[in-house]
């Protein structure tokens, strides 16, 4: 595994949502949500992950979304580029042009999804992908969308393999895997939340951060219970969660980002929720029901 300064990669990283307008992708806007993530206490943007709708995005896209964080960060912000697809050659592509940035800090690749391919395919597929770039990487582990669980003796053997990993954004519901993983693979990896109902218990056994779509609609406090677990006050941290968390269910209430994308429109954060096929926008009736969490939550003026 790289070995890494302990003030690099770690905080609330969140994952942007990829504005539409006419259906063409917005990068005036989007250059606009990585300064709202500056000003508002972020430590980080993560570029193409799940809420961008990145299946939707072409290579082209998705590239220029990392040049446009890039520029808009101006180096204040840590930058991560979610560069994994279905496709290895598409994979390829996406990392390749990551990697080439000095701008971007570290990549994010998802176990490729669909496929299901066997634990000894997900070696194979990061030793190759790991061989491309000098890098820190780290893998995205979704169960819930790729439908393959990555093993924990999968990980021992990724961190053998590839001089660059240094970690993984977990998103899903198995706690203990993360305690398995520093105890068994490496005590200093670099894990971040994935879900933001495990924000706060993840943190509290050892994860360096949170990578929450919620992080879109309210930065401050995601990036203020990361700094209370590191100075210790696992208190406030609690009930900084705490504060968030209907917001944080509200994330799920349907697909991700539909939901997101309307309360941020309706918070003035972007100027419409437009989406791509297959996705569609909120109904009428998940509308009444965010209205109604976003006002019980004070952030509607």
């Amino acid at each position: 595994m790289l070995p890494l300064d302990q003030h690099f990669l770690k905080g609330s990283i969140p994952p942007l949502v990829t504005p539409f307008k006419n259906g063409a992708v917005d990068y005036d806007a989007y250059a606009g949500l990585v300064e709202f993530q500056c000003t508002h206490g972020s430590h980080g943007v993560l570029v193409n992950g799940t809420t961008s709708e990145p299946s939707s995005l072409t290579i082209d896209e998705r590239n220029r979304l990392i040049d446009v964080a890039v520029e808009a960060a101006s180096g204040r912000l840590t930058v991560v580029a979610a560069t994994g697809s279905q496709s290895y050659a598409e994979t390829e592509a996406l990392t390749r042009h990551a990697a080439s940035h000095k701008g971007v800090d570290c990549l994010l690749i998802v176990t490729p999804y669909y496929s299901r391919p066997p634990q000894r395919g997900i070696v194979e597929y990061y030793r190759q992908l790991n061989a491309l770039h000098d890098k820190p990487w780290m893998i995205y582990h979704i169960p819930g969308r790729a439908a393959v669980d990555v093993k924990v003796d999968t990980v021992k053997e990724i961190d053998k393999t590839c001089p660059t990993f240094c970690g993984m954004k977990h998103a899903s519901l198995d706690l203990g895997f993360v305690s398995d993983l520093f105890e068994e693979v490496n005590e200093d990896l670099r894990i971040f939340v994935g879900l933001e109902e495990l924000s706060f218990p993840m943190m509290a056994v050892g994860a360096c951060g949170l990578m929450n779509a919620v992080g879109n609609l309210n930065p401050r406090p995601l990036a203020e219970m990361c700094e209370a677990v590191w100075a210790g006050d696992l208190f406030r941290a609690r009930r900084l969660h705490r504060q968030m968390f209907e917001v944080n269910k509200a994330v799920f209430y349907d697909i991700n980002p539909i939901p997101m994308k309307y309360m941020m429109k309706r918070l003035g954060i972007i100027p419409a929720n437009e989406h791509r096929l297959p996705l569609l926008p909120a109904t009428p009736e998940l509308e009444k029901r965010l209205d109604a969490v976003l006002e019980r939550n004070g952030l509607l003026q």
